[in-house]
């Protein structure tokens, strides 16, 4: 019995590849049935690549610029959390080893706050002066440098250089090398700094690139009058981005609730929480690539029933012949799955080389562009995953596989004894 189950099996695979050989014969009427069911399955495959390439660059494009500007965690007071204040805590050597023991951190770096306003002969301009130190990470600013170059920011002195955004230089007619007068209010005066542009940078977030300068963290504590252990609060870089749930309780565990020495209370907010609107916007996308994914399924379900069908009604006088010799259902079933399977496959390797061809061409190209002020970057980003592209391969087979039953138990209703005269 058992050897038999494997001739069979062998014998459903054998009919299935010479149907699909003979299936390219001018002389069959499938022919273009079968083409438009391969070229279905190949623009659904592409077009589910290409969608998930964009959404996962677009995401993570979008998410690292966020991260970029602020860390994906940041410890500072209480009330500053609460109120969006800048209001000083002291960051000790202690803190810093302890926040850098947290689970998944790789860097934490102080910064402190300060408003202000640039100004020149014809306009003037509100920003927010962040102030750095030499432990700062400058990989992200530094990937979006335009003009310039970064200085060394440092704690102890000040070099009078700051970094700001080509939309202010743009709005203040400012380049790299010239200078531009500062104005900082409080304290019922105002104090007055003379800046040199030392490079400018552009990420097309307006939200950071209309607001965000950077300069000395040490002319920064100067102008807000704070102790030399006083900052803003101190920045976190995690190592995985989908950990940070993780790193976020360990912060509201050891962390949050404890006072420095100055009675102020710490606070931690991850980068989520710091920018909702942002977040939620971005996980919507998920929704758009399912719904485009659940179409793409659709049509190419479609079209493979649509293309079997047709085979099987071509073939009935081969089904009869079959059924006439002793062939079961099952058997003859099988070898339908199996040519709708051949089609599925090379429907799958045409989509994959060319939805694969579009991401690489957009990816070292660029050649589709997108408005900046609307989607925060020049070109559509694209991201290739291989997982995800093995993960939609195996889900596309394993629907076709289920779909390519429906058609098969047609062959159920096929009689012998009137299939010798169909097509006569």
């Amino acid at each position: 019995m058992y050897y038999r189950r494997i001739e069979l099996k062998n014998l459903s695979y054998f009919l299935a590849r010479k149907i699909y050989r003979d299936s390219d014969s001018k002389k069959n009427v499938s022919v273009p049935a079968v083409r438009i069911a391969v070229l279905g399955m190949a623009i659904g495959i592409a077009v589910m690549i290409v969608s998930t390439a964009i959404v996962l660059g677009f995401k993570h494009t979008i998410r690292d610029k966020v991260i970029g500007f602020g860390s994906h965690a940041v410890v500072r007071k209480f009330t500053s959390v609460m109120e969006s204040g800048q209001e000083p805590i002291a960051v000790s050597d202690a803190l810093l080893k302890q926040l850098s023991a947290a689970p998944g951190v790789t860097h934490t770096q102080r910064y402190a706050m300060i408003q202000g306003l640039l100004k020149t002969d014809e306009d003037f301009l509100g920003t927010m002066f962040k102030g750095v130190d030499e432990h700062w990470d400058s990989l992200f600013i530094h990937g979006n440098i335009v003009d310039g170059s970064i200085p060394k920011f440092s704690s102890t002195a000040s070099s009078n250089a700051i970094v700001i955004s080509k939309l202010m230089a743009d709005k203040l007619n400012l380049k790299v090398g010239e200078k531009v007068f500062a104005y900082f209010i409080g304290d019922n005066n105002v104090r007055t700094r003379r800046f040199k542009i030392a490079a400018i940078y552009e990420t097309n977030l307006t939200k950071y690139d209309e607001s965000i300068v950077f300069c000395d963290f040490y002319t920064v504590q100067r102008l807000n009058r704070w102790e030399t252990d006083q900052a803003s609060g101190v920045e976190l870089s995690v190592r995985d981005f989908d950990k940070l749930d993780e790193t976020a309780q360990w912060l509201i565990a050891n962390v949050n609730k404890t006072k420095d020495h100055y009675d102020n209370t710490y606070m931690s907010e991850t980068v989520k929480e710091g920018n909702p609107q942002i977040f939620s916007w971005l996980d919507l996308l998920d929704l758009n690539i399912w719904i485009i994914l659940a179409l793409m399924i659709c049509v190419a379900s479609v079209t493979m029933i649509s293309g079997l069908l047709i085979i099987i009604l071509e073939r009935i006088p081969m089904i009869g012949i079959l059924k006439a010799i002793g062939s079961r259902n099952a058997m003859i079933r099988h070898t339908f799955i199996w040519f709708g399977m051949f089609i599925t496959c090379k429907g799958l390797i045409l989509g994959n080389a060319i939805g694969i061809a579009i991401c690489v061409i957009q990816k070292y190209t660029g050649i589709v562009t997108l408005d900046p002020q609307t989607y925060y970057v020049n070109e559509a980003p694209v991201e290739l995953s291989l997982v995800v592209i093995l993960l939609l391969n195996a889900g596309v087979l394993a629907i076709s596989l289920l779909i390519l039953v429906i058609p098969s138990f047609l062959v159920s209703h096929i009689k012998p004894s009137i299939t010798m005269k169909f097509g006569e």
